[in-house]
């Protein structure tokens, strides 16, 4: 038997952190791809440390939903999960290429697969663009729109900033915007002078965060000038400095985040078989059936 265990970080303070971790799951759950399907999380049950222990599989596939290589990838889940020989160097990664590691599971006989984050997959590229179709409403945009991928910046981190720029560029490269910027929360370039970094008449702006939460939903529309106070709400787009702001809200939300998470395993040698393409198919669905 296999098993895929979903991790996240959760909050004891937002409900809405969990969200995306359950939805993904039940998703992937969906397309048989895996005899088990598990969500565990750092900050609400069920926790990293007891997740394993609920599995009847031997062989498990571990994807950390987070947004990039750090302190909890590197540190808290290998610690909680007991994966003693666990080193980060084995990933050999510059922090953005982590892709995996098999490793025994210290008080459970079971191999453990533990995968590189879903926010430096290849792959979130193309959610972060499918994020803004769904925002828009626009299946093209060409170089009348510009796309802002925002992150938070963090000195505690350095990786933080660089998958913001590593998939900024990815989508630079495929020609699909006009222009593309990485901006962020808590170091320059800052998201408050978004319009500064853009000739375009229209921006998308898609906060390349897990889930929905204070950043998202008070902090970054209130920084961009969308509200004075965010418990007013806002349109989408709203007209700021002269252009229109699309703002999209957090890209783990999208419903083709679902297809990262499988790849990770599928990368590690999960044996998914077409559940990629089915999980795609249905994914897209949600987001045609969202703006009929």
């Amino acid at each position: 038997m296999q098993a895929l265990v979903i991790v996240g970080h959760g909050s004891h303070l937002n409900p809405g952190s969990s969200e995306p971790a359950y939805t993904h799951a039940d998703t992937i759950r969906e397309s048989g791809a895996f005899d088990e399907v598990r969500e565990a999380f750092w900050k609400e049950e069920p926790s990293f440390r007891n997740v394993l222990r609920t599995l009847e599989s031997d062989e498990v596939y571990v994807v950390p939903l987070f947004i990039s290589e750090g302190y909890f990838t590197e540190q808290v889940i290998p610690r909680e999960l007991r994966l003693g020989d666990f080193d980060p160097d084995d990933w050999d990664s510059d922090g953005t290429d982590a892709d995996h590691v098999t490793l025994e599971a210290d008080d459970v006989e079971k191999t453990i697969h533990y995968c590189g984050p879903v926010g430096t997959h290849d792959s979130m590229s193309e959610v972060i663009v499918q994020r803004a179709s769904s925002v828009t409403g626009r299946e093209e945009f060409g170089d009348d729109f510009g796309l802002a991928v925002v992150g938070h910046g963090t000195e505690r981190n350095e990786n933080s900033a660089k998958a913001i720029y590593y998939h900024a560029d990815q989508i630079r490269e495929m020609g699909v915007f006009g222009e593309v910027q990485a901006v962020f929360m808590d170091e320059d370039p800052e998201v408050d002078d978004v319009t500064d970094f853009f000739d375009t008449d229209d921006i998308v702006v898609v906060p390349l965060f897990v889930s929905d939460g204070f950043h998202t939903q008070e902090d970054i529309p209130e920084d961009m000038g969308l509200t004075d106070d965010y418990r007013t709400g806002y349109d989408i787009p709203t007209a700021v400095d002269g252009h229109d702001i699309w703002y999209s809200g957090a890209v783990g939300t999208e419903p083709l985040a679902a297809d990262v998470v499988l790849e990770r395993a599928a990368d590690a040698g999960a044996p998914v078989g077409d559940a990629v393409d089915a999980v795609r198919e249905q994914t897209r669905g949600a987001n045609a059936a969202a703006g009929d």
